[in-house]
């Protein structure tokens, strides 16, 4: 497998949005709550299958800082105090790639948790 590495990172605070562009030109905006909802941290993928959580009301959740780890990876500062998540060049190009079918698995595990649907 190809190993896809970022040539830019632009946090656009105002969209609320991180745009990644790789160095096979593909471009991702990927938006906080994305990102948030999506953590590779322990927190939200537990530490095993099934140990999932479900992160919800993160709708107005915004970035601080993007920290780089090494050459593999950066941290993202959550204002919500959330910056436990390493987010491989790997993973968010996963994110990225996967943006469209991880939202609506996402909306869906809401749907049934709250019995209430999404915004648009």
């Amino acid at each position: 497998m190809t190993e896809h590495i970022p040539t830019e990172l632009k946090l656009r605070t105002t969209s609320r949005l991180l745009a990644v562009t790789f160095d096979d030109g593909t471009l991702f905006e990927l938006p906080f709550e994305y990102l948030r909802t999506h953590s590779p941290s322990a927190e939200v993928k537990g530490h095993g299958p099934g140990q999932e959580v479900l992160v919800i009301g993160k709708e107005s959740v915004g970035i601080l800082r993007v920290e780089p780890v090494g050459q593999y990876a950066v941290r993202l500062v959550f204002d919500d105090g959330h910056d436990t998540g390493l987010y491989t060049w790997h993973y968010l190009y996963e994110l990225g790639r996967d943006q469209q079918v991880n939202l609506e698995k996402y909306q869906d595990r809401v749907r049934r948790a709250t019995g209430k649907p999404l915004r648009g």
